[in-house]
């Protein structure tokens, strides 16, 4: 590999792990989570995590490494992720970072703007603000504050008016001047393989029911509750995962299980539909592929299969 890593994004569903599994174990490679809801250490079946036999074929990080109390920040992964990078490249690895997080790609490549740690007190704030007045109302207040950044933002998104508001309050810099700082990115685009695993729809959405179905049975309801009885604020991204708004009602008693499920799987479809959006907006210029097996195949059709010293696992093709 003259590549310094291998990215792999795509829709929820859609198979990636498993190509970046099958490729880590042709390039003895290091398997790296770009994926927001697989860094919570509670959330292994409601964010499909791999599962324990997939981490000993080849070595995976940056799953599970964070409580669900905790909101773990772009930053913050970036930081882990460029960690995580240097270390398999240090063992002789390839880094193969697989996810569903456009954004975490995006700052990967890109660079994140210098933005400061804002005072707890100001978060505070703002975000008791958002829960008496409303995202109408905050937009309001943004507009005659930092009309910018009013501008680039939807009245319907309370978690970015919130965090603009809080940046212009704790630095008296509207936040559309920190994004436009200049920042490095870990890796440059000509330096790592790009790719997209992107199904049609119909194939997609069946695999979204089917791996929802397979939850259930593997217990993500029992997860769930765990989950609820450690009383964290609702607000938090653990809290936000998909399926859990909707088994949380099921648990409560206001739906049946029947409804709970059908409803979280429209909700995963709607979101592997906004994923795809922001793939064909930010990585058209990445190579994409109707399944993982095709992904996996354009690698490991041109790379020699090495045997990772380190498993006793036979290499194998998807």
């Amino acid at each position: 590999m003259t590549h310094k890593a291998i990215l792999i994004a795509g829709p929820t569903a859609s198979g990636k792990s498993a190509a970046a599994l099958a490729l880590a174990q042709r390039l003895t490679g290091t398997v790296i989570n770009a994926d927001s809801m697989q860094l919570y250490s509670e959330l292994r079946v409601l964010s499909a995590r791999p599962s324990e036999a997939d981490e000993a074929i080849a070595p995976h990080r940056l799953y599970g490494i964070v409580a669900a109390s905790e909101a773990f920040s772009v930053g913050r992964w970036l930081e882990s992720a460029e960690a995580a990078i240097a270390e398999a490249r240090e063992e002789g690895r390839v880094p193969i970072l697989v996810g569903g997080t456009g954004l975490y790609f995006k700052a990967l490549l890109e660079g994140l703007a210098p933005v400061p740690d804002i005072p707890a007190e100001v978060r505070a704030h703002w975000r008791e603000r958002s829960e008496q007045l409303g995202a109408a109302a905050l937009h309001q207040e943004l507009r005659a504050r930092d009309p910018a950044m009013a501008a680039k933002l939807r009245r319907s998104d309370p978690q970015r008016i919130v965090r603009a508001l809080e940046v212009i309050d704790a630095t008296g810099v509207s936040l559309a001047e920190w994004q436009g700082a200049a920042a490095s990115p870990v890796l440059e685009p000509h330096e790592v393989i790009r790719l997209v695993v992107a199904p049609e729809r119909e194939p997609l959405y069946a695999a979204i029911d089917a791996r929802f179905d397979g939850m259930i049975a593997a217990g993500a309801i029992e997860e769930v509750e765990a989950l609820l009885a450690l009383g964290l604020d609702e607000g938090l991204p653990a809290m936000r995962a998909h399926g859990m708004r909707e088994l949380a009602a099921y648990l409560a008693g206001t739906i049946g299980l029947e409804e709970a499920v059908a409803k979280a799987k429209t909700e995963s479809r709607r979101y592997a539909k906004r994923q795809m959006t922001w793939a064909r907006r930010y990585m058209a210029d990445w190579v994409w592929f109707p399944d993982a097996a095709a992904a996996a195949a354009s690698i490991m059709d041109v790379v020699p299969r090495k045997r990772d010293p380190r498993s006793s696992a036979t290499p194998t093709t998807p």
